[in-house]
């Protein structure tokens, strides 16, 4: 389709026409107003009991109708920004948009980047940009024909490269980097298990780190799957020990220097995760001045 094949081109030359690449991109992400930030960390531990909110956050709000937010989420492979651009997703009301997800479906579909994409991520590495580029134009293409507005990007950008590509084209209100310490991300990471019928995700880990050195103890309970799914779970080819090690220092290589590009703009929210979803999610709301009404329903009945 002419809008993949000119969004390919566009990443092609990103470097030397970034003029051409903001004009051929720009109409695949709608711009939206920014948001008025500054970076910072939050801390759960010590902004929740201070009560003090951090600068980035200090005019969110949920935008009107037709004005959605334009998030990404930043991250270790295996750290959750699924899990929690999901919910963001569902809570907000716009595409949660996982690169990640992008290639297993095409890896699935057994389409003409399949058998490359097998090769690139059995080793662990990351997929190059032209191919994240090209499937997220495909997705992009699909939402805007549905009417969609606003959207949560996990997965991408992953380089430097593919940031200065979306910062010339659209307005990204607010980078969210989730962050976990890294004996609880290499469990977490070979914990993951997949159905292999309905395709849920499931953990079959349980974290439990004591307190020591000062630093505070961290507990992620397993997030066992339902009966009809015990006797079909499958782990993922990547899921290995050597291969999320791999991830993990392609990540520091290739990826932090995003979170620089960010840092530099004031667009960058740092998150520490302090334990599991029912410790986490409270925690992040928090820090984004959001609230989950559904969610405070639930855990009251």
């Amino acid at each position: 389709m002419a809008v993949v094949s000119r969004c390919s081109r566009a990443a092609t030359a990103a470097i030397t026409a970034n003029a051409t690449t903001a004009t051929t991109f720009a109409y695949l992400i709608r711009s939206l107003s920014p948001f008025s930030s500054s970076s910072s960390t939050f801390d759960p531990q010590n902004d929740l009991n201070n009560r003090n909110k951090p600068a980035v956050l200090g005019t969110l709000k949920r935008e009107s109708k037709g004005r959605n937010v334009q998030w990404v989420f930043l991250g270790c492979p295996g750290v959750g920004k699924g899990t929690y651009a999901s919910r963001l997703s569902n809570l907000l009301g716009v595409p949660h948009i996982a690169t990640g997800d992008l290639v297993r479906d095409e890896l699935a579909s057994s389409g003409p980047l399949s058998s490359q994409l097998k090769e690139i991520v059995t080793q662990g590495k990351l997929v190059s940009d032209e191919i994240i580029i090209d499937l997220l134009s495909k997705r992009l293409e699909a939402g805007e024909a549905k009417g969609e507005s606003g959207f949560i990007l996990d997965g991408f950008p992953r380089t430097v490269r593919q940031a200065e590509i979306l910062e010339g084209v659209t307005d990204i209100d607010l980078v969210i980097n989730l962050k976990l310490r890294e004996e609880a991300l290499l469990a977490k990471c070979l914990g993951r298990r997949i159905c292999s019928e309905c395709g849920g995700n499931y953990n079959v880990a349980c974290i439990n780190i004591k307190a020591e050195n000062g630093r505070p103890g961290m507990y992620m309970a397993p997030l066992p799957p339902p009966p009809q799914c015990a006797s079909k779970l499958i782990t993922r080819p990547d899921d290995t020990e050597e291969v999320v090690k791999q991830r993990l220092r392609i990540y520091q290589a290739m990826t932090r220097p995003v979170e620089d590009f960010y840092r530099s703009r004031g667009k960058l929210l740092e998150f520490d995760l302090p334990g599991g979803i029912p410790e986490s999610w409270p925690k992040l709301l928090c820090a984004l001045n959001l609230e989950d009404r559904e969610d405070k329903q639930s855990a009251a009945a």
